[in-house]
């Protein structure tokens, strides 16, 4: 959705708004950090006009996100009563021209709650909101935490050198999440690869064979090929579940009903479960390779918390402060706005950019130091607002799990290779890390 008079005081430099927008800004956190940064510090809300791309307002500072997260009615992130207007998850022209055209003319290619808006979103968020909740999920904590000493004796048996996220971290939250959908065991490796399809498509390592990689619109052609390949996985699990329920997640969200009685279309249950699926399995397990990496470079913290198991969940809440998984998600505004001055015209365009807020010195002291002892920590990890993140619990509850779990058996952590990041600008964090492990 392009702006025909765009705001020419409010440009930012090249270079900047190259980084934080393209992909490929984002495999080397280092300058990525430092453009954001300087945005902060000279350009706090200004427009990036990357060619290929829309205009955007990149968003930066965390009370600026704040403000547009907490109004949804005049930020949208579908584009309000225009459904399917706005794409939440930022593609270049080339991709959503693609998905308007595979769509008829609309953007909206998941029916999931990152694309929805109210008083939809509402009614969507209600099926499994209750499911989310602490106290449900404790009745889950015993399975998880078996399935995390499952993943722990597969560590000690493996010996100490290996590649902490390829070999680690991105198993267990997969595990916890499919076993609660009750998909088998046996095709978790299918659930893997399409993961790791949806959130590379713009990652040469994570290229799919069917794509051509260097067609303008290859990010999009192969998030649309993933998700179809995710709807003829979970449609026979819907239907399954509709024939013989059971007591887990893929029933609640699959005998879901309306208003008038009726199944909600078989698009909204796949929706809950790639989103679920993805978000609920990729950041979970790239903050936990991120708190490896710092307790890596902490070796007094770890020694702190494995002699004090309480401070586990002040560890957790860092590590998802220093990782952020989710970098951004787009916004529409609905309406004229004024916000620092600048004047955001109906119809422009928000990149809200979460990595940057947990960042913000005006927030966080020292806000680069990975510090457990930060009281209080209002890290926005999970966003903010109407689509604050509906599995947080359930990520904090795997995290604490797992670490309890872990930390007992671990000494050292060392990191004995180059460490890689996924090359996105969505949800991501290390690729690779390899590391050195001191058990007791």
């Amino acid at each position: 959705m392009t702006t025909v008079e765009s705001n020419t005081t409010a440009a930012i430099p090249d270079e900047i708004a190259r980084q934080i927008v393209l992909p490929e800004g984002h495999k080397d956190n280092v300058p990525l950090f430092e453009a954001y940064r300087w945005l902060r510090e000279n350009q706090p809300l200004g427009q990036a006009r990357v060619e290929g791309y829309d205009p955007l307002w990149l968003i930066t500072k965390y009370a600026d996100l704040m403000e547009v997260e907490r109004q949804p009615q005049i930020f949208a992130a579908g584009g309000g009563e225009d459904k399917g207007s706005n794409n939440p998850i930022l593609a270049n022209q080339a991709g959503d021209e693609f998905t308007r055209q595979l769509l008829g003319g609309n953007l909206r290619i998941l029916d999931a709650l990152p694309y929805l808006d109210q008083p939809e979103h509402s009614v969507v968020k209600d099926v499994a909101f209750d499911w989310f909740r602490p106290a449900n999920l404790k009745k889950w904590e015993d399975r998880i935490r078996e399935t995390a000493r499952a993943s722990i004796d597969r560590l000690l048996a493996g010996g100490p050198d290996l590649d902490a996220v390829q070999e680690f971290a991105v198993f267990f939250p997969l595990r916890v999440i499919m076993s609660l959908f009750g998909v088998p065991e046996e095709d978790e490796p299918r659930m893997m690869a399409l993961t790791q399809d949806f959130f590379g498509v713009a990652d040469p390592d994570a290229q799919r064979d069917d794509i051509e990689a260097l067609s303008p619109d290859a990010a999009a052609q192969q998030w649309a090929a993933t998700i179809a390949d995710f709807y003829a996985y979970f449609d026979v699990l819907v239907e399954s579940r509709r024939a013989e329920p059971r007591d887990d997640l893929a029933t609640l969200i699959a005998v879901a009903k309306d208003e008038n009685g009726e199944y909600f279309p078989k698009t909204f249950a796949y929706g809950w479960f790639v989103a679920i699926a993805t978000a609920g399995h990729d950041t979970t397990a790239s903050t936990l390779a991120g708190c490896l990496q710092s307790l890596a470079a902490h070796p007094e913290v770890l020694d702190r918390v494995k002699g004090d198991p309480d401070l586990i969940p002040d560890l957790v809440n860092e590590s998802l402060r220093i990782v952020s998984p989710v970098k951004h998600f787009t916004r529409v505004a609905l309406q004229d706005y004024e916000m620092r001055g600048q004047k955001i015209k109906a119809g422009d365009r928000l990149m809200l950019l979460f990595q940057s807020g947990n960042r913000d010195a005006e927030v966080f002291d020292r806000p680069d130091d990975f510090d457990i002892d930060r009281r209080p920590n209002k890290h926005i990890a999970f966003g903010y607002g109407p689509h604050m993140c509906i599995g947080q619990h359930l990520a904090k509850l795997e995290l604490k799990v797992m670490l309890q779990e872990l930390l007992p058996h671990l000494e050292r952590v060392e990191v004995s290779g180059e460490p890689k990041l996924i090359q996105t600008n969505f949800v991501g964090g290390l690729r690779k890390l390899p590391v050195h492990l001191t058990f007791s």
